[in-house]
């Protein structure tokens, strides 16, 4: 007899190959290709294709597959958080309900694993009370050393949502830095062409940012950002460019300036300071409060 399986509505419109990694064994497309062939699968009592578009309340059997092994995961590279630093983060919660939370995310973090940091917001959360009957969906992405406003949505409707907002330019993000330099005051708009290699081809793409000065001096400035383009690293890169780096940054800096040295040391003074967007006619407005680190840097610069 086969196993028996309907599909929900967090798989929707997903490809049947995606949901069977899922949901049934985590294998090799090629292997999957081959349980097609050999008609170990079917969808709706009719043969399946790995590209088919599954539908909600698709039925889905699966006979005996006993013979094929899941891939070996290499369970020491999973980060697994404590249930204290689960708890910790009831304090960053700026929003939660049954479609996504938004939480200030702290510095020092990234938001999913990578090759040098195993820690990670996501893997924290998925853990959480707050996704107790759900899984996290990243829908944008902060660097590690950036603070702010985070969005993470609770299920696949939601997280589709948030990505077509995100492309049409529909969700508005401010952000706040402090940099080297006196940013001029007449300065409100950063419009570069921003460069980045991919398996050796050198990319060309556009950044648009607008631009406020909050308070300014010879030596550093605050300024607030709205970036209308999202290209990876851009507003570092675009106050970079115009010769006023933000303090803290290890990666975009100029050794032109003096002092610059010293304060490479501390963390980045960039943060994502507020979001806004609106589902179904209704607003949606969070301000994460920057960090001690930042109050104090302006304190005593300004």
């Amino acid at each position: 007899m086969p196993k028996s399986y309907t599909v929900e509505k967090d798989f929707d419109n997903s490809r049947f190959d995606r949901w069977f990694k899922l949901k049934v064994l985590n294998i090799p497309q090629s292997l999957i290709e081959k349980i097609i062939r050999q008609n170990k699968v079917k969808i709706n009592k009719k043969k399946a294709k790995s590209s088919y578009r599954l539908q909600i309340g698709d039925t889905i059997d699966v006979y005996n597959i006993s013979g094929f092994k899941p891939i070996n995961l290499n369970k020491s590279s999973k980060f697994k958080a404590s249930s204290k630093e689960v708890n910790k983060y009831d304090g960053y919660v700026l929003e939660n309900n049954e479609n996504f939370i938004v939480i200030n995310k702290p510095i020092g973090i990234p938001v999913q694993s990578g090759t040098k940091s195993f820690k990670n917001i996501i893997d924290i959360l998925k853990d959480s009370k707050y996704f107790k009957d759900s899984k996290p969906y990243i829908v944008h992405r902060l660097d590690k050393e950036t603070s702010g406003v985070l969005i993470v949505a609770k299920n696949r409707e939601y997280a589709q949502l948030f990505t077509s907002l995100f492309m049409l330019r529909k969700i508005h993000k401010t952000y706040l830095a402090l940099t080297h330099g006196k940013v001029p005051k007449n300065k409100n708009l950063l419009k570069d062409d921003l460069f980045l290699f991919e398996r050796g081809k050198k990319i060309v793409q556009k950044a648009i940012s607008y631009l406020k000065v909050i308070k300014s001096n010879d030596n550093f400035s605050f300024v607030e950002l709205n970036p209308v383009t999202g290209r990876k690293h851009q507003l570092r890169k675009q106050l970079y460019n115009i010769n006023t780096p933000i303090v803290g940054d290890d990666k975009y800096f100029t050794y032109k300036m003096g002092n610059i040295k010293k304060f490479r040391k501390r963390n980045l003074m960039l943060h994502a300071y507020k979001i806004k967007f609106m589902i179904n006619d209704i607003k949606y407005n969070y301000k994460a409060e920057y960090n001690d680190e930042f109050s104090k840097f302006i304190k005593n610069n300004f």
